[in-house]
């Protein structure tokens, strides 16, 4: 055996690249056999691989490292889903998504503060650390939605709704934690001014960051026709808008200003890969429309007998090249959602060596009183949102049977747990917040998947004819 292979180094990683390449393929098998959603399997493979073989694993030694691997791969997840996303579709649905993304969260974690007593009155937790708590539990992930919704046919609006909801209100969720809960804990005051400030400027500068990261990744995509080369321009633009925000301070300081300020790299990645589809998007449907241009003129042509080869000639090219093109950016983003499960699968492996099963069952009644109290707040919001929708001109109607959809694709996922890194090591409930946000995590990510399931195919026949009635609408199926 060569002198440079080692059991421990490179034996094991090939090993850990089997383990994760294998427990995929068997997740996926599962999902396309049996229906059941690929986290679901991905957790519970995850899981016997470390019972069974610890030694194949070894991502993430503490909940530090697992905080570090999560805001690693987070942004190709963010990519991955981000892809989906229409700005057509955002703009129709922008103020139900702000409500669902943005107040939703607010009101669910002003909610949590009001009722911490009943909850964890013996814990005696003071605002700060109940903000953090909820803000921690309210953050979404918008895979395992995903996951769900690719075994159904659903309405678009729906489809859009769920799935932009559990993107944008991580961001939400991070800012509240950081901005407020984390503020708080240090000592700070909260005063409207600070809120407004801090509103404005993480908002407003994530958004201006993911469009200037967004408009460079176009300026590099127009330079190549390489599909692998598109692929990394995408990535680079997802992960380069995301450093931009999170470090955002320290460009400022090298131009000479002095500031701390943290930009949403979330909110700044999301925003820059939607820029960068909406172009490529944009780009086959104006060569669609000269297409159907050209079309047009040779059957006039036709008719006048004046057909030439010149005109041919160049609907022929046309053609060629839209298909051609359409066909690069499709297996570009099936590329990227494949890194996309691979990173989620990796994720989950990961999580698989943190979890604690002692302090699950030390804390499994705090764990369910906040899975429940939770789960209740969230329906009781999907609700208002769906009477809201009803009356009020700024919200398109939602459908009532759409709620038990929009209340159980409240999916939790690693954001969470990246949250919890970032309390300080002192704290005196941090033990209770591991417990508990991991415990919610698994809890969620098999109920909910298991009741959206249930949900979506119990209204199975209506979600069809709705859709059906959507794609006589181009406006709406977008």
């Amino acid at each position: 055996m060569p002198g440079w292979w080692r059991a421990d180094a490179g034996a094991g990683m090939i090993e850990t690249v089997f383990a994760v390449a294998f427990i995929l393929y068997l997740a996926l098998q599962i999902e396309d056999k049996f229906a059941v959603p690929s986290p679901l399997s991905l957790i519970v493979l995850s899981f016997l691989l470390h019972r069974f073989f610890p030694e194949v694993t070894g991502f993430t030694p503490d909940a530090r490292r697992f905080a570090i691997l999560v805001l690693t791969l987070l942004p190709v997840l963010l990519i991955s889903d981000s892809l989906e996303l229409r700005v057509d579709a955002l703009k129709q649905n922008a103020w139900s998504l702000f409500y669902l993304a943005v107040v939703t969260v607010v009101l669910s974690v002003l909610a949590g503060v009001l009722v911490k007593d009943f909850l964890f009155g013996g814990y005696h937790l003071g605002t700060a650390a109940t903000i953090l708590l909820f803000a921690m539990v309210l953050a979404t992930d918008p895979v395992s939605v995903v996951s769900v919704f690719s075994r159904f046919e659903i309405p678009h609006r729906l489809k859009i709704l769920a799935e932009g909801e559990s993107l944008f209100n991580d961001a939400t969720a991070l800012i509240v934690f950081v901005y407020v809960g984390l503020h708080l804990l240090g000592g700070g005051r909260l005063t409207p001014g600070y809120l407004v400030e801090i509103t404005l400027a993480v908002g407003l500068g994530s958004v201006l960051v993911g469009l200037v990261g967004g408009l460079i990744g176009l300026a590099l995509l127009k330079t190549t026709e390489n599909r692998i080369a598109e692929m990394m321009v995408l990535i680079a633009t997802g992960y380069g808008a995301f450093v931009l925000a999170e470090h955002f301070y320290v460009l400022v300081n090298l131009l000479g200003g002095h500031s701390h300020l943290h930009l949403s790299g979330i909110l700044a990645c999301i925003v820059a890969t939607v820029t960068v589809n909406h172009w490529m998007c944009r780009e086959v449907g104006f060569e669609e429309r000269r297409i159907s241009a050209e079309r047009q003129a040779l059957i006039e042509a036709s008719v006048r007998e004046t057909v030439s080869r010149g005109l041919i000639g160049s609907l022929l090219d046309a053609l060629r090249t839209t298909v051609e093109e359409r066909a690069r950016h499709l297996r570009t983003k099936e590329d990227i959602q494949l890194l996309g499960l691979v990173a989620n699968t990796i994720l989950f492996v990961a999580m698989a060596e943190i979890v604690q099963l002692e302090a699950l069952i030390r804390y499994w009644r705090e764990i369910l009183v906040m899975f429940l109290a939770t789960t209740v707040i969230r329906a009781l919001m999907m609700a208002k949102f769906v009477w809201l929708s009803r009356r009020s001109r700024h919200l398109a109607p939602v459908a009532s049977h759409w709620w038990g959809v929009l209340t159980f694709a409240g999916i939790k996922g690693g954001l969470s747990i990246v949250m919890l890194s970032l309390i300080p090591d002192d704290f005196p409930f941090l033990e209770l917040f591991r417990a508990v946000v991991i415990g919610v995590v698994l809890a969620s990510t098999f109920l909910y998947s298991l009741i959206l399931l249930a949900v979506i195919g119990r209204h199975a026949a209506t979600f069809r004819r709705e859709l059906a009635a959507e794609a006589k609408e181009p406006s709406v199926a977008g």
